[in-house]
């Protein structure tokens, strides 16, 4: 049989490889292939601007399945005055999935206490997070466009209640390119229990070049399932293996322009290679002192897991990952329909620690200031109650915070009505949050564009009335 690669010319397997290991050879040479060359091209200056960039990265710390809002970060007397009885008429109609609008008021589960010089209110099921009031912009107003968990999902991390859009991770690693060419631009730390209603499509790649969908990792000897050789089969045989695929691929493609899943397929052994030797070491977390295991609380069993991810994520972003999204809650998650203390004791219980452990340790280690962390779900819960102890999902009135560089500190922007139902003052839709979260990153949330079946595509959809919320910003 004859060997492809000494069939042809040397200059010729360099040109056909493009991003492959003749090419990784001469990187000293040349620049980077794949995301970060492309993030250099003269497009992406349309709508980046270093000089308004205030943060680098970001860490989105989801909680899966809907916190509610009037019992963690949104105080409200009225609500536990009015506890036990019908909400007044004078808020209108309420629109609910499962008929609970005639149900009595349920009050804030836990006290509220006014924390660090600020005074901002945090309830007592998040003691450790509540040390960092001082470091929050908690915005409560957010609101979307369903009540139910998949499309919410999507909507939250895409932009649009429908599946199939780009999600934001998506769009940013697209926008701005990686920091490392070793690692994606765009990690996702999924809860190991699973069942995340909506799916990987949360985190996925839409109408975008594939290279750019989120890489799914997780902590342990195998970040990624079946990224290791097999055994017997060493470093030379495997980049002659590849050197032959690649090759193969390239003359596949040379037919094909514009075969965006072929292109992202060579582009993605390529980072499998080169991760088989940087995404071992970024998960070994023995090597974080004793200290830092106690701070995110990986020496407990009930914040392991969780206190895990946040140190990976932080790990990553220390090493060049753009975007990193750290999921709580599987299939139901803080989805508190039967009894909200139960559900928000367990799972505030295995989070509030770890979120904790990684703001202080972004401080501590002179990460705060270009890094960007949110804490939120993809929605909140109504002030009626359900199953006597529990309550349904609310979008139309919510909170998420942020903390870290470009925000403001100790503040709360906005404000829903006396019981929680609805964002009444300052509301803040999710395409203004996707706005502003794009601003900070030094992107112009218009200009960021995909040309798509004869459209200019947009995370924001349509730009009309999408506008930043300049009051949150530092």
């Amino acid at each position: 049989m004859n060997d492809p690669i000494a069939a042809a010319n040397r200059r010729e397997f360099l040109l056909n490889a493009g991003g492959g290991f003749g090419a990784l050879a001469m990187s000293a040479l040349f620049p980077p292939s794949g995301v970060q060359a492309r993030s250099a091209e003269p497009r992406s200056q349309r709508w980046h601007d270093p000089s308004r960039q205030r943060v680098k990265r970001v860490i989105w710390l989801f909680m899966h399945g809907g916190p509610s809002h009037v019992d963690l970060f949104d105080p409200k007397p009225d609500l536990a005055r009015l506890a036990g009885q019908p909400i007044p008429e004078s808020f209108g109609a309420v629109k609910t999935r499962r008929k609970v609008a005639s149900n009595p008021l349920l009050g804030p589960i836990k006290p509220f206490r006014r924390r660090g010089q600020s005074g901002l209110e945090v309830s007592d099921f998040l003691p450790e997070i509540g040390r960092f009031a001082d470091d929050l912009c908690v915005i409560r107003s957010m609101h979307g466009d369903s009540v139910n968990h998949p499309q919410s999902v999507y909507q939250m991390n895409t932009g649009s209640i429908l599946m199939g859009r780009p999600s934001v991770g998506s769009w940013v690693a697209y926008g701005l390119g990686s920091e490392n060419e070793d690692l994606p631009g765009f990690v996702v730390l999924p809860d190991p229990a699973g069942g995340l209603k909506g799916g990987p499509p949360a985190w996925g790649n839409g109408f975008l070049p594939a290279s750019y969908q989120g890489v799914t990792m997780r902590a342990g000897t195998q970040p990624i399932l079946h990224l290791q050789p097999p055994r017997g089969f060493d470093g030379d045989q495997q980049r002659k293996a590849l050197g032959v695929a690649n090759y193969l691929n390239q003359q596949h493609l040379r037919g094909r322009a514009g075969d965006d899943e072929l292109a992202a397929r060579i582009e993605a052994y390529e980072l499998a290679f080169r991760m088989q030797s940087s995404a071992p070491e970024l998960v070994d977390l023995a090597q974080e002192t004793e200290a830092t295991h106690r701070m995110y609380g990986t020496d407990r069993a009930e914040t392991r897991d969780y206190g895990q991810r946040c140190l990976l994520a932080r790990r990553m972003i220390e090493r060049g990952v753009r975007f990193v999204q750290v999921y709580s809650g599987d299939t139901n998650g803080w989805d508190a329909h039967s009894d909200v203390l139960k559900n928000h004791t367990a799972h505030c219980a295995a989070t509030d620690r770890p979120v904790a452990g990684l703001l202080q340790d972004l401080k501590q280690r002179g990460l705060w200031d270009d890094t960007l962390v949110i804490w939120g779900g993809e929605f909140g819960r109504m002030p009626m109650s359900e199953s006597g102890k529990g309550r349904d999902h609310n979008p139309w009135g919510y909170t998420i915070w942020m903390a870290g560089g470009g925000v403001k500190a100790g503040m709360a922007h906005g404000a829903t009505d006396p019981v929680g139902l609805r964002a009444v003052e300052k509301p803040v839709h999710i395409r203004n949050f996707h706005a502003t979260l794009l601003h900070l990153l030094g992107i112009d949330h218009e200009d960021l564009s995909y040309y798509h079946n004869g459209l200019d595509e947009r995370l924001i959809g349509p730009t009309d009335d999408v506008e930043i919320v300049p009051e949150i910003l530092a």
